[in-house]
């Protein structure tokens, strides 16, 4: 990654309290500066009980923003200092319930948002509406909606195909490992939101408990094994063929991914990202995408895969997605595309 600029953040100390105001933008840059802000003002002060992070001038963060934040979260954890966020406006809250840190991180002062325990059940409809209106838009494809209808067509298309292979698809995987047809893992999507991705099993039915004794053979913050063990014989086929992610096609009619995008990573994934690396969350993943027609069976670093969803992110247009399409559909039976 390259480095980025840092951007300096005021700070007010009072005793053992430190307050650190946030910008009206939290993007990347604003954010690499506030993460270090707070890591270098815990690590400096033994002394210090708690921090206050002043939200009252910040009306817009992003995927990086939220890397700052929940990383300055752990570290005052582990090192006993509160951490606490004040004068919160409705785009970062809006931000905050769509990921459900809005759960996790101690929030001193909702403003003028209405506690949810105080409301009616129309109320609640009314304010949820709002909060989806202002969510940020850290990217044109989020706010696209030809790229949503595009992907609303592409999924009824490919579900009915989906459920066209469904039989012949479920009897193979029952004969060759006998289990759940279906396989589900957690993936982290737009801005971090975590949701459940599903497949056609691969591998066999214990397989997340026997990740530990499999080698990873790429570098960084993902995982891939070319000859992984667990994969089933028919699971092979699936994965050379891409078949076992025909059901993602349903992720895609829900929205929470779409045709084209980013690769989704899971949650451990995301968790040993720096700051810049959160910026690849700022669009939704894809089934297809960068990753899957550069020989993604071939992609072995995670600096090769943060490059491939930038560059996505830079280039994209609704016409680049079309290519994007074409050039899968061509590669798809290729003997070396590989799986995600």
């Amino acid at each position: 990654m390259t480095s980025q600029p840092k951007e300096v953040v005021p700070v007010t100390s009072l005793n053992e309290t430190a307050i650190v105001p946030v910008p009206a933008r939290l993007s990347v840059l604003e954010a690499v500066g506030f993460k270090q802000t707070c890591q270098e003002l815990i690590q400096a002060n033994p002394h210090l009980k708690q921090i206050i992070i002043d939200f009252h001038q910040t009306t817009f963060m992003d995927s990086s923003g939220l890397g700052a934040l929940v990383s300055n979260f752990k570290t005052a954890k582990e090192k006993q200092v509160l951490f606490i966020l004040r004068n919160v406006n409705p785009p970062v809250m809006a931000v905050l319930n769509l990921t459900g840190l809005d759960q996790v991180l101690p929030i001193e002062s909702l403003g003028i948002l209405p506690q949810k325990q105080q409301h009616d059940p129309q109320d609640a409809q009314v304010f949820s509406s709002r909060k989806v209106e202002q969510l940020p838009t850290t990217h044109p494809s989020v706010a696209s909606w030809m790229k949503r209808l595009l992907d609303i067509v592409g999924a009824v298309i490919g579900l009915v195909i989906t459920g066209i292979l469904l039989v012949p698809i479920a009897v193979a995987i029952q004969i060759d490992d006998p289990g759940p047809i279906f396989f589900s893992q957690t993936r982290c999507g737009w801005m971090g939101k975590r949701f459940e991705i599903w497949k056609f099993r691969s591998m066999c039915v214990d397989a997340e408990a026997k990740k530990s004794q499999v080698q990873n053979q790429v570098q960084g913050a993902f995982f891939k094994n070319e000859s992984d063990p667990r994969v089933t014989r028919v699971g092979r086929f699936l994965r050379r063929t891409s078949l076992d992610e025909l059901p993602q096609f349903w992720n895609v009619l829900q929205g929470d991914m779409s045709l084209v995008g980013t690769r989704p990573p899971t949650p451990d994934e995301v968790e040993r990202y720096e700051v810049p690396e959160w910026q690849r969350l700022d669009v939704k993943p894809g089934m297809t995408g960068e990753w899957q027609v550069n020989g993604r069976s071939k992609v072995r670093s995670f600096e090769d895969v943060i490059r491939l969803d930038l560059q996505y992110q830079k280039n994209w247009s609704l016409l680049y997605d079309f290519k994007l399409i074409v050039k899968t559909i061509a590669i798809l039976f290729h003997k070396n595309s590989g799986a995600v």
